[in-house]
């Protein structure tokens, strides 16, 4: 049987396999053949912040990977750091940047960090998200191209591209205008030099034997012949870089942004690199647009320099929830991370997803099923669904019960009063999220959802029928607070008494939010007060 038929059949008796990743991993087993080892590829240049939209190249080859590994092929996953690229730009949310601008034209893993927490600017960036991507369950081989390069690992490489330059100059026409093409007479070479002296890329070659050596000149006034085996400041132009470690690495897959893969763009030029020079058929790849943020409060912003990272989104959103909004949506499609009160919804969508794989929502037929199961999967840290539904409790209503016990976790749970102990870390990861969204986010975008009960002895202004009122909720209804069986029981109770005072209702309703919270409305109040608890609304209430 052929491998087509092969991977068809396994899908037919594998219905569960129905996402676009794993629609992905079969055109990859279907064009690349049955292989030892599938090489999925990523990488980005360490230049500044790592934010939410590398992030989602990051995860766009995770989820391809893990399809593969469920198809039982033996996947390698590397991501390069391209940290031998030029330092062209100081970013606006590193200190001294006065320091930095010295560093202009140098190699980034040259220029120093200047927070002083790592031994270079690069290395502070590949840091960052060397220890989050664990976090989200992502686990690669990272690969540092300045020691490739400084190893001379790409002599053989390199000095293949110099000798095919005319070719490679032809591979770059392919697609430009005539306005942008390269003349015969312009001078193309594919590698560019770091001076050997001052470090800097402000350098030209001069000459090429046609074997390993290259002699070029720099602005600093030093001039020299290099060998490309044994000199460390060698390097090839990214667009040539890219294929000539495709076949170095063996890669089978490696999706890109939407501007790499236009039409003609720099994946269609690579493609051409990568078999007229290095004799190796590109990667099968995929187009990922761009991440929206929404409602990112200025505090978080304002000190990232505009940018958000992935320890940002985490600071937000579950792990699981954070893969479920990139697992969930096509990578060739747009979409809005939000921090504002999408946030609630995002946790709505998950929890319903959640319900639907455990059988307590029925799904709209087998199809959506096994599609929300896949999701489910494939947003989960270890691939697998727990064993124990994890426990559900809405956002909303996490934020309610947080700001009701300042934010204390132990008591949260302990009022929740039934969660199993396998329940127990994921649902705390949820509170530290609801609680960050409480204290950071909401504040801009749902002030009405912020509140703190008064437990300094502070009182409001409170005299007359209303005053009265508040007292016989104190205590009337209070003590008959434990019989309710629904919080629309305790909120007749309250309107009862308002008609018979002959009182506006919504009148006490403020009084009682002004004497418990000093606003004048807030959570659903007959669902707050059975929430916040006969013992505690008696003290609060007991001044008046």
């Amino acid at each position: 049987m052929s491998n087509e038929n092969q991977n068809n059949q396994n899908e037919k008796r594998d219905p569960l396999l129905c996402h676009w990743a794993d629609q992905m991993a079969s055109q990859i087993i279907r064009e690349k053949g049955d292989l030892d080892s599938y090489t999925c590829a990523s990488g980005i240049t360490p230049s500044g912040t790592v934010h939410l939209g590398n992030f989602r190249e990051i995860i766009t080859v995770d989820l391809v990977v893990r399809a593969l590994r469920d198809r039982g092929k033996k996947v390698r996953f590397i991501y390069s750091w391209d940290d031998y690229d030029v330092f062209r730009k100081v970013p606006a949310n590193m200190p001294d940047p006065e320091i930095l601008e010295k560093y202009l034209r140098y190699p980034i893993t040259e220029v120093p960090d200047t927070t002083g927490r790592n031994e270079n600017y690069a290395r502070h960036h590949e840091v960052d998200v060397e220890t989050q991507l664990p976090r989200v369950g992502i686990e690669p081989e990272f690969l540092y191209q300045a020691s490739r390069y400084r190893a001379n690992r790409y002599a053989e490489g390199m000095k293949k591209a110099m000798q095919n330059r005319d070719v490679i100059k032809e591979c770059l026409n392919e697609y430009r205008d005539d306005a942008h093409k390269m003349k015969p007479e312009d001078v193309y070479w594919p590698v560019a030099i770091f001076c050997g002296k001052c470090q800097k890329d402000t350098t030209e070659i001069t000459e090429y034997d046609g074997e390993y050596g290259i002699t070029y000149k720099c602005d600093c006034g030093n001039c020299e012949t290099a060998d490309i085996r044994t000199f460390k400041g060698a390097k090839l132009g990214w667009r040539v870089d890219w294929p000539m470690r495709w076949n170095e690495e063996k890669v089978v897959f490696e999706p890109g942004g939407k501007d790499h893969i236009s039409p003609g763009g720099s994946y269609d030029t690579a493609k051409l690199v990568s078999k007229r020079i290095y004799n190796w058929d590109a990667p099968v790849t995929m187009r990922y647009d761009f991440v929206n943020l929404k409602g990112v409060p200025g505090k978080m912003s304002s000190s990232k320099g505009k940018v958000i990272a992935l320890p940002d989104a985490l600071d937000v959103y579950q792990a699981e929830v954070l893969r479920y909004l990139f697992a969930g949506t096509r990578p060739n499609t747009e979409f809005a991370i939000s921090f504002d009160m999408d946030v609630l919804k995002v946790y709505e969508d998950y929890d319903k997803t959640e319900r639907i794989v455990y059988g307590v929502d029925k799904a709209k037929s087998d199809d959506h099923f096994n599609k929300e199961k896949r999701i489910y999967m494939l947003s989960q840290i270890d691939g697998k669904i727990p064993e124990t539904m994890p426990y559900q409790i809405t956002f909303r209503m996490l934020t309610t019960l947080l700001q009701i016990y300042s934010g204390d976790a132990d008591k949260v749970i302990k009022s929740l009063g039934d969660v199993k102990p396998e329940q127990e870390e994921r649902l705390r990861r949820r509170i530290a999220c609801a609680w960050f969204w409480i204290q950071h986010s909401a504040p801009d975008c749902a002030p009405e959802f912020c509140f703190a009960l008064r437990t300094d002895g502070s009182k409001a202004d409170l005299s007359g029928d209303i005053l009265k009122a508040v007292q016989r909720v104190r205590d009337e209804v209070l003590p008959k607070l434990d019989t309710f069986t629904q919080d629309k029981e305790c909120q007749q109770a309250m309107y009862d008494i308002a008609t018979e005072m002959g009182l506006d209702a919504k009148a006490l309703f403020t009084a009682m939010y002004n004497a418990l919270i000093d606003k004048d409305q807030g959570p659903r109040l007959g669902s707050f007060m059975r929430i916040i608890g006969k013992d505690q609304l008696n003290s609060i209430l007991a001044g008046y």
